[in-house]
């Protein structure tokens, strides 16, 4: 649990971090709330200023950022200035969406990319190697937005098959096979290195299959190698789901996000950022946590 406490402190100093600066940053961009709503033709010059008075938007912004700080340690992340609704409920209300689709993206990256990764090590002269390469490169050099447009217009628009909006499965494959790709190569060279151990010659000449080498034998020692790639895309997946929200119009954070940077709703911004910097953390921890006690060699060397 020592090992653990400096980089949790890390972490929980970059969240802070990120608040802070998320918190000047929505207020370098011009406008606020009250100038959309003025926008729209619903304020007049007077009632501007009082409502900024009454939001508390023309205080300076260390005496928001402490007041924010303050409340938001205590549990109370404000009120939407543009909606006039509580930021912890529309939070709440979007959050099991964007965990679903991050979810269900992960599951399918890690049974396509670790099986993917088994099957080439099994069939070394099938197309599984081949496709082990492909969907490596494919992961690096295709960004997942592009594949949701494309594959909008392919199996919404052209075929129509799946309807294009409302709807997880299309963006849960395409962030999944991403995902995959991050892992299959990895594990598969860590596989290939890990057969050649000595052990490994051992089970071989007392006759055992080659399956059961790969699966009882090798797969344990290499599945460090997949948590730790796991807490590195729980990272990018935040905003891979982000991105796939808006594309796909699921009521998740990440469609929050654009209405509330839309709307200048700076409250709503900064819970935003803080969750997902908590998610971060959370899964950073976790996933160390996780490697530790898969991989015994830390306490080993301690």
């Amino acid at each position: 649990m020592r090992r653990l406490l400096p980089g949790l402190a890390r972490q929980l100093l970059l969240m802070a971090a990120i608040t802070l600066a998320i918190f000047f940053l929505v207020r370098v961009v011009p406008g606020d709330v009250v100038d959309v709503l003025a926008a729209e033709g619903a304020l007049d010059d007077e009632a501007v200023e009082r409502l900024r008075g009454d939001l508390g938007l023309d205080r300076p912004w260390p005496e928001q950022f402490q007041r924010w700080v303050v409340r938001a340690v205590a549990g109370d992340l404000g009120l939407s200035l543009r909606f006039e609704t509580p930021v912890s409920g529309m939070i709440a209300h979007a959050l099991p969406h964007t965990l679903g689709l991050a979810a269900a993206s992960l599951a399918i990256g890690i049974a396509l990319g670790v099986g993917l990764a088994l099957l080439a090590m099994l069939r070394p002269r099938s197309p599984a190697a081949w496709l082990v390469e492909a969907v490596n490169v494919w992961s690096i050099a295709v960004p997942t937005f592009c594949v949701g447009v494309a594959a909008i217009l392919v199996f919404s628009v052209w075929l129509g098959w799946l309807p294009s909006l409302r709807q997880t499965l299309m963006p849960a494959l395409i962030i999944g096979v991403d995902i995959a790709g991050q892992i299959c190569k990895p594990l598969y060279e860590d596989l290939k290195e890990a057969m050649a151990a000595p052990h490994v010659r051992t089970a071989r000449a007392k006759g055992l299959g080659a399956a059961r080498i790969l699966l009882r034998h090798v797969l344990p020692g290499s599945l460090a190698v997949v948590v730790a790639l796991t807490g590195m895309i729980l990272a990018g997946l935040i905003g891979g789901t982000i991105t796939m929200e808006v594309l796909f119009g699921l009521p998740g954070i990440g469609t929050l996000a654009l209405d509330a940077i839309k709307g200048r709703d700076h409250p709503l911004v900064q819970a935003v950022v803080l969750v997902l910097a908590l998610g971060v953390v959370l899964a950073n921890g976790l996933t160390g946590l996780v490697q530790r006690l898969i991989d015994p060699r830390p306490r080993h060397l301690a």
